[in-house]
């Protein structure tokens, strides 16, 4: 199944990898912290501004996650999650979305059981070949430096909007 670009209404994001690039920073005392780009968030901002939904799945759980959610007004987030699918099909479930409506972004071969599925599955460029194998659009971006960004001006560029999303921002 392949779904219309200008039909996505949600997007499913990983994180490591996708959202950071794939880095974990662990200090003396175990304590774990991630490095966001700035440009992938203004997006995810803007694609929800814009009245879309974002979700994250992701198999590990950090507290500079629920931060950076946080930060960004994301209240779906998933994290420690075993099953993508599983949880997936909850997500979907509770949006009242589609898997033709429904975007994902993902970088190994954990994120394949929703990029397997979804109407519209992305990555970015530094993800592992099987991932690229089923991705309808790999974006020239790394994981981490831009490719969230990339994907989301992808959609919005899709759906005719990048005018009404830059309204927001030449007030």
């Amino acid at each position: 199944m392949t779904a219309d670009p200008a039909n996505i209404k949600l997007i499913i994001l990983d994180v490591d990898g996708c959202l950071t690039d794939g880095s974990v920073y662990l200090d003396h005392e175990g304590n774990e912290t991630k490095r966001y780009n700035i440009k992938d968030g203004l997006a995810i901002a803007t694609w929800m501004r814009l009245g879309f939904e974002i979700a994250i799945i992701t198999g590990r759980s950090s507290g500079s996650l629920g931060a950076r959610c946080l930060e960004l007004g994301i209240t779906k987030l998933h994290q420690g999650v075993k099953d993508k699918g599983v949880k997936l099909a909850e997500v979907l479930a509770e949006l009242g979305v589609t898997l033709e409506e429904t975007a994902a972004m993902g970088d190994d071969w954990n994120d394949l059981p929703v990029l397997g599925r979804v109407g519209y599955p992305m990555c970015p460029a530094d993800a592992v070949s099987e991932v690229q194998s089923v991705a309808k659009l790999v974006c020239k971006a790394c994981g981490g430096h831009g490719a969230v960004r990339e994907a989301i001006e992808h959609l919005i560029d899709a759906k005719g909007l990048r005018e009404s999303a830059l309204s927001h921002y030449r007030r």
